[in-house]
């Protein structure tokens, strides 16, 4: 009777202890998928949450942004020197890296490739890398600039970080759609002129042709050889005395602030309104005492 116990308890254990292999073997795959799980929940929480982390996560890429194209304007002073390849080759694959980051914890990835914001990466990436295949699409690299508008996502971090921004907040967009296109037509300008105009050496010559022909000055020292160049001009006349318009428009108008009506919902109130001008709802629109 006690080799019977003992050998029913030894199977038991037997028993006992495979099936907690069993449910080891189970849980190593399970903490191995809670492990990626977790990097692209907190990647998601940079790229789209509220916290102060997240915050600065997009203001480093925002500043990324902006050293990137002020290496592009220095780089055109310098000629056949082989370190910018190297530094090209880096950028891009720093581009490369954040952009597989952004679609990985995008909610919806297909619909990402709806952005035009997206194809701009895309082009920028293969641009920086072009080194590796050849100069071909060294132009490409422009497309970078385009980058830019994705950082419009920024405007609510900014609203909420800096009072001026908020105060200010139509005025400062419409000064950056301006620059936005100055520099994507600069660099329009330069990529397709400086290899058979001698009168565009670097962006300094370009963004000056593209200043003089958006005002409509036209010294006409400097011009586009081209059909293509042609084009070019006219895109620069048309568009960009329309975003200069546009920003002047902003400037003149009166100043007035983003707040909704609890009521009616109106958006925009003079900056010392006390009651909505159009259902006559009394408003609270914080102030930092400058009335």
């Amino acid at each position: 009777m006690t080799s019977t116990t003992t050998t029913s308890t030894k199977t038991a254990s037997t028993s006992d202890a495979d099936a907690a292999k069993t449910a080891e073997s189970r849980d190593e795959p399970q903490k191995s998928k809670a492990e990626p799980t977790s990097v692209r929940k907190r990647l998601r929480a940079l790229y789209h949450g509220h916290s102060r982390a997240a915050h600065r996560f997009r203001y480093a890429i925002l500043a990324f942004d902006l050293a990137t194209i002020a290496f592009i304007i220095a780089t055109s002073f310098i000629r056949d020197a082989e370190w910018i390849e190297y530094a090209d080759i880096c950028i891009g694959i720093l581009i490369l890296t954040e952009f597989c980051a952004r679609i990985w914890v995008s909610p919806h990835p297909a619909r990402e490739f709806a952005h035009f914001s997206t194809w701009a990466d895309i082009v920028a990436i293969l641009s920086f890398l072009a080194p590796i295949v050849g100069e071909g699409l060294g132009f490409l690299r422009i497309m970078r600039t385009l980058r830019l508008l994705h950082t419009y996502q920024l405007m609510a971090t900014l609203r909420v970080d800096f009072p001026f921004f908020r105060r200010n907040e139509e005025t400062i967009i419409a000064v950056v759609n301006l620059v936005v296109f100055l520099f994507i037509t600069t660099g329009l300008v330069y990529e397709t002129q400086h290899y058979r105009n001698p009168a565009i050496a670097n962006y300094v010559d370009a963004l000056y042709f593209t200043v003089t022909t958006l005002t409509t000055t036209g010294f006409g020292d400097i011009t586009l050889h081209g059909s293509f160049g042609r084009l070019i001009a006219v895109v620069i006349m048309i568009f960009g005395v329309t975003l200069f318009l546009r920003l002047l428009q902003t400037l003149l108008r009166p100043q007035k602030v983003r707040y909704p009506c609890p009521s009616c919902g109106l958006q925009r109130h003079e900056i010392d309104a006390v009651h909505c001008k159009a259902c006559g709802a009394q408003l609270n629109i914080p102030d930092e005492g400058r009335f």
